[in-house]
């Protein structure tokens, strides 16, 4: 058989790999020449990623639309040839030509047509883009009703995305991932082309990640991965979406696929560049700082900003991990009055590259270890206030631990397992196992200063195993127990803190001895605590002798070589609070 037939034969059973080669080969024979034939090899050049063959046999296919006069299938032709370029090539001045030759061809087209609708969507983009999601939500109503009107599948499911896309972003969430559904739906059933399926799959995860909606955004990605594996060649994934994927494996606990994705994302979005490579970058840095390869981390972050992505919260966390306190509450500080500057209210959070859940989620962490808990109390308040906005359960979770980890840090440890329970629940409804394996970490902080010593090992011992399934090596540092102060992380200067403490000194007295205020001697205390996992003084005492970092106290009245103190509080995890 002839490759032109072969290649219309792949085109009916999906098999673009298979379609694209027969037609390239039919079109070097000089054998393509029909509108429709032009479009099946821009069809599935575009879907197996030659988008340079895909340009110019859409190109083409125009041409041959005009030349036998169907202004309505030339001005489909234009439209999808912009749509592509706009949104998923990223050549923005080439698409606004082909939507403008669009609009130019269909001046004669009857009113009612479906073409016309077709020619709102960019219209909605456009309105989407500048902030003015009620515009938008117009626009992309009145495409659905053309295109629910006139049976066209592609117009009406474009449509109801677009409606989504603006009630999210007007603050709707709720009614806008009900109409995100509606179009997932129409894919579903098979009714929608396998371009505009692309665009709605990668829409609709976007849509889901901003508002951090997870459970949504793991069902869709499992429906659409099984639809793209029916398909042999095809590869819809582009721009951000690829980024995404990695994300939602790495809240499953698939860590191995997360850098895969990662890795491939930053591979696929370098050649060409394209706008998302920054986010790319930025999520394989992620990943390194969890894992612990501070050095990759920092030279991920490095090239996301190279490449205009900020690199906070994510580069503010890296230096806590790396004991630079300071530095990282500075950061984080920053970022948080730089994102607050213009913004309206917590819709504004859905337009960032990286939601503002997630950086107030940060600064709670950071304030906490530099021992600025009021910062950190109000920094919650605003959270609650976009976890309410939301409603989502990613942003509940975090807002839930983060009020447990102020009132642990606050002494009240009631609250805060109270909250801190709550969080484990949504993390385990999502699910999300490295995030309830944190949770669990501050739950049996709170039952150790409760007295419950016993629950508390097994928090922290299921913790463990997760973060040993996942491969986040630095959450293991020992808590508590069997290493010394410098292998927990603790900086000389808060192995000098717990040494005094562990003597009897006050704050007033530390900061006498080492010369420092005493809001440096409380924030250096509250870093030991945190890192240590400890709850009070007395408990940072017994570690000090646990581990040797102080002679022990000299017995029967004989002298001691160096600070020696009686204890007199219950051992660790027994006195309540």
């Amino acid at each position: 058989m002839d490759p032109l037939h072969l290649g219309r034969s792949a085109v009916e059973r999906r098999a673009w790999e298979e379609a694209c080669t027969h037609l390239a080969a039919a079109d070097a024979q000089g054998e393509l020449h029909d509108a429709e034939d032009l479009m099946r090899l821009g069809l599935s050049a575009h879907l197996t990623r030659r988008d340079e063959l895909a340009d110019s046999a859409w190109e083409r296919a125009y041409e041959a639309f005009v030349d036998r006069g169907d202004v309505l299938a030339a001005a489909r032709c234009a439209f999808w040839l912009g749509l592509v370029l706009i949104s998923v090539c990223g050549a923005e001045a080439r698409g606004t030509g082909w939507l403008a030759r669009a609009h130019r061809v269909l001046e004669s087209a009857p009113r009612d047509c479906a073409e016309r609708g077709y020619l709102l969507l960019p219209d909605g983009l456009r309105e989407l883009d500048v902030g003015n999601p009620a515009a938008a939500h117009r626009l992309f109503a009145r495409a659905t009703s053309i295109g629910l009107r006139s049976g066209d599948a592609d117009l009406a499911t474009l449509g109801c995305l677009g409606q989504g896309q603006a009630l999210v972003r007007e603050g709707e969430a709720a009614r806008g991932l009900a109409q995100l559904d509606e179009a997932m739906v129409a894919v579903q059933a098979g009714r929608v082309s396998p371009v505009a399926t692309g665009i709605v799959y990668c829409a609709v995860i976007t849509a889901c990640q901003q508002v951090l909606d997870l459970r949504r955004a793991q069902q869709w990605t499992a429906a659409l991965s099984s639809w793209c594996e029916a398909q042999a060649g095809l590869v819809p994934f582009r721009g951000q979406c690829l980024v995404h994927r990695s994300e939602l494996a790495q809240w499953r606990g698939d860590w191995a696929e997360a850098v895969a994705e990662a890795d491939r994302a930053c591979r696929w979005l370098s050649d060409p560049p394209d706008a998302a490579a920054g986010m790319a970058y930025y999520q394989r840095a992620e990943l390194h700082r969890v894992r612990g390869e501070h050095d990759a981390a920092e030279a991920a972050f490095q090239h996301a900003v190279a490449l205009g992505h900020d690199p906070h919260p994510g580069l503010a966390l890296l230096r806590l991990a790396q004991g630079r306190t300071s530095t990282a509450a500075a950061a984080i500080r920053c970022t948080v009055d730089r994102s607050s500057s213009g913004r309206r209210d917590v819709v504004d959070d859905v337009r960032a590259p990286r939601p503002r859940a997630e950086l107030l989620a940060a600064a709670v962490e950071i304030l906490l270890a530099a021992g600025d808990v009021e910062a950190a109390r109000s920094t919650c308040v605003e959270l609650d206030g976009i976890a309410d906005a939301m409603g989502t359960g990613v942003v509940r979770a975090t807002a839930a631990r983060a009020r447990g980890a102020v009132s642990l840090a606050e002494g009240r440890y009631g609250p805060a397992l109270e909250d801190l329970s709550t969080a484990l629940s949504g993390w385990a409804v999502l699910p999300a196992p490295y995030e309830a394996a944190r949770t669990r970490v501050l739950i049996g902080r709170a039952l150790r200063s409760l007295g419950d010593e016993d629950t508390a090992a097994m928090e922290v011992a299921a913790a463990e195993r997760v973060f040993a399934a996942v491969g986040a090596a630095p959450d293991l540092a020992p808590r508590g127990s069997g290493a010394p102060g410098a292998a927990a992380g603790l900086t000389p200067r808060e192995l000098d803190v717990i040494r005094l403490v562990a003597a009897g000194r006050t704050n007033r007295e530390i900061a006498e001895h080492l010369v420092i205020s005493d809001k440096t001697v409380a924030r250096h205390l509250h870093n030991v605590f945190t890192k240590l996992a400890l709850p009070n003084r007395s408990a940072a005492t017994a570690y000090a002798y646990e581990h040797h970092l102080v002679q022990p106290p000299a017995q029967d009245g004989a002298a001691g070589s160096g600070p020696t103190c009686t204890i007199r509080s219950m051992p660790a995890g027994r006195r309540r609070s």
